[in-house]
């Protein structure tokens, strides 16, 4: 089992996409872990390299519901988003579901770590989501998440979807990580389909 201080470690050596293989290839850690920062640095320096913030690394926020598809131009790089593509949705926040407004869809529901947004509680469980497809087989696709308080890891594992049955095997018990995870596999799902049509 490995300590959150020899991942943090990890982040420091190698870039974003050498750690994102190294999650999704299974590493080691507790199922929930606890962010412990140096006392010499914030817990936003001492993952700095693991989640960069840039148009490429943003995270979906866990108080966001999508509801649909959103392809009006309003991000010059939608496939970069989070959920692989931009949502129209509500926000639970409040912790009742509510209308967002298209300010907030565009500038906050869609990304994860939305501080300056107006709605987001004080205390919370998580700051982003996480997600990357793990494995992708023709009976199942395995997607691995990673919930996020303070750019570190609070809780990681894998959610399974069989593609026979069309069913998660294995899903989140939280209702948020889980609406996010559908939705971030209905759009790998449609660019793979996408991708094979032109081959």
């Amino acid at each position: 089992m490995r300590s959150i201080t020899q991942f943090v470690v990890i982040g420091s050596l190698f870039s974003d996409k050498q750690l994102d293989a190294l999650i999704n290839s299974h590493l080691t850690l507790p199922k929930r872990i606890r962010s412990r920062s140096p006392k010499a640095e914030g817990p936003k320096a001492e993952l700095s390299r693991y989640n960069v913030c840039s148009p490429e690394n943003n995270l979906a926020c866990p108080y966001f519901v999508p509801r649909e598809i959103l392809n009006d131009g309003c991000w010059p790089h939608p496939s970069r988003l989070p959920l692989g593509v931009g949502w129209t949705g509500n926000c639970r926040a409040s912790g009742e579901e509510r209308p967002a407004s298209e300010t907030h869809i565009r500038d906050f529901c869609n990304l994860g770590y939305a501080a300056a947004c107006p709605h987001l509680p004080p205390k919370r469980d998580w700051d982003a989501v996480r997600f990357s497809v793990a494995h992708a087989g023709p009976e199942q696709i395995t997607i691995c998440f990673v919930c996020e308080l303070a750019h570190a890891p609070i809780e990681h594992g894998e959610l399974i979807f069989d593609l026979l049955s069309e069913t998660w095997i294995n899903s989140h018990p939280d209702p948020r990580v889980q609406t996010l995870a559908s939705c971030y596999l209905q759009t790998y799902r449609s660019r793979r389909s996408e991708s094979a049509a032109i081959v």
